[in-house]
């Protein structure tokens, strides 16, 4: 056999072997991204926003390994949405993790209900991410705090504009890149045109509108995002004063709890309004931010609005892609659960939003007694 005819068999040879390997290597980066998946139990079932983690389960991008939902007509509905099996069902939270050890415990119960979902998850070991706000009271945050801090689990308060790209890159223009000046204003509008009106739930809207269940209305549904927000900006310090005023424009829809809240947080050098409300004629989540130099506003999800002193227009922007571990709370839960991110005072974590829920009883105290309550 001449040299050259070997060389092309050793060539093509070697050439199999790399593809074969190649192939073996991606076939373990699947089998490995299928083990990443997290594993999840959910603590109840009445919060709408369980709907987001049931369309994740659908798509194959997490496993649901147990549920404790004592409501028979939501557990027979989710079964029936996502294909659920019934082995996964509980009716209580201490059960299932007696038998079962999830990743993390997600909580889509009322926010009354996230002290107790602490309690039982905490001394086992296990980390708990609630749906925003933390808490109902300063008293039961405090308490949620010193189990997390005692058995060394994350505890972290999930927002849907945490993962908007627009307030991100809002955020690293006036703290990194310093493009408008020392912030001064602070607006952030959220809300809707009432939980009724736009379809939620009757399981939902049956806590949502109870002021010890919930702590309260729009105050603290809508509320609690510019609070979590103006934290963050910031830098973690709790504002001086809290300033509130509630209306009750639909007494006769909402009969225990306000549906419209102003509050105004007074910092040393700057000034935040946060408007909440079911009273909006659209749905709305925007940021405006005013500096010495320029202004920002992150408009919606992916949309910046933007003007520097001199600038006669408005320019419209789109936001950069987040980084991945930002893209969605399932792509941040993993990556903190494997110390890849320390929460900080970010947005998620749990000193941000131990400020939140001081921010929002002090607003409740102030609408209540007509005065400023200060911090």
């Amino acid at each position: 056999m001449r040299i050259t005819e070997i060389c092309k068999k050793v060539s093509l040879y070697i050439g199999m072997i790399t593809i074969l390997t190649i192939i073996a290597l991606y076939s373990s980066a699947q089998e490995s991204n299928k083990i990443a998946k997290l594993n999840v139990a959910l603590a109840g079932l009445s919060h709408d926003h369980v709907n987001l983690i049931m369309d994740s389960y659908v798509k194959g991008e997490v496993n649901i390994i147990g549920i404790a939902e004592t409501d028979q007509n939501l557990v027979k509905r989710f079964k029936k949405r996502a294909n659920l099996p019934d082995s996964i069902f509980y009716n209580q939270l201490n059960t299932l993790l007696a038998q079962k050890k999830p990743d993390i415990v997600l909580a889509f119960n009322s926010i009354e209900d996230h002290l107790a979902v602490v309690e039982t998850a905490a001394p086992l070991g296990i980390s708990v991410m609630v749906e925003k706000p933390l808490a109902v009271s300063v008293e039961h945050a405090e308490r949620m705090a010193k189990l997390a801090r005692q058995y060394k689990i994350q505890l972290l308060t999930n927002y849907e504009t945490t993962w908007y790209a627009s307030n991100q890159e809002a955020y690293a223009k006036v703290k990194n890149e310093k493009s408008i000046g020392e912030l001064r204003k602070m607006i952030v509008h959220d809300g809707h045109n009432g939980p009724k009106e736009i379809g939620c739930s009757k399981e939902f809207v049956s806590w949502l509108t109870d002021p010890v269940k919930n702590g309260g209305g729009a105050i603290i549904d809508f509320g609690c995002y510019g609070a979590n927000l103006m934290t963050w900006l910031m830098d973690g310090k709790a504002p001086l004063s809290v300033t509130a005023v509630t209306k009750q424009i639909k007494k006769e829809m909402y009969p225990n709890v306000d549906d419209d809240a102003t509050i105004v947080l007074e910092y040393p050098d700057a000034t935040g309004i946060i408007e909440a409300s079911w009273n909006w004629p659209f749905n709305i989540k925007d940021m405006e931010l005013f500096g010495q130099t320029g202004y920002v506003q992150a408009v919606d999800a992916n949309t910046l609005r933007i003007k520097e002193k001199g600038q006669s227009e408005y320019q419209m922007k789109t936001a950069k892609p987040l980084e991945q571990s930002f893209r969605s709370y399932l792509d941040y839960l993993s990556a903190v659960l494997k110390n890849e991110i320390k929460p900080g005072n970010d947005l998620s974590s749990l000193e941000n939003n131990l400020i939140v829920v001081r921010i929002l009883e002090a607003a409740k105290r102030s609408a209540k007694e007509g005065k400023k309550i200060m911090l």
